[in-house]
């Protein structure tokens, strides 16, 4: 059994390291800044939570006020409000006031495409 364990771990692991100058230097030519990636990084992080995944698909769908969102999710006014608090400050949704009402909707299209890919993804 060990052995088994021993030829799964390399795995998909080159047997000869002869890295490709070309192929390397045409990609890092592309890569990101640090900064960047440190800031996509804690951007998918705010996809890492389930209630804010359903707000969001909720308004991917038609926006919403909060009493909606709260009844849809079967969640307190409390919870939805702090989930909403925390999509506004990373600028993914935004809201509207109508009177006393709050209306939310995704700050632009880019954020319902990356929730449907994310869900295309992983229904495949």
């Amino acid at each position: 059994m060990e052995n088994n364990n021993l030829e799964n771990s390399n795995e998909g692991v080159c047997e000869v390291f002869d890295s490709h100058e070309d192929a390397v230097n045409r990609v890092k030519k592309r890569m990101s800044s640090e900064e960047e990636y440190a800031e996509l990084s804690e951007f998918f992080k705010i996809f890492g939570n389930p209630t804010r995944l359903k707000i969001i698909s909720l308004l991917a769908v038609e926006d919403l006020c909060v009493c909606d969102i709260c009844d849809a999710l079967e969640l307190n006014q409390t919870t939805v409000s702090n989930q909403l608090r925390i999509l506004r400050a990373n600028n993914l949704v935004k809201y509207q006031k109508e009177g006393k009402m709050a209306r939310y909707s995704l700050t632009d299209l880019h954020i319902e495409m990356i929730y449907k890919v994310g869900l295309e993804h992983i229904l495949e």
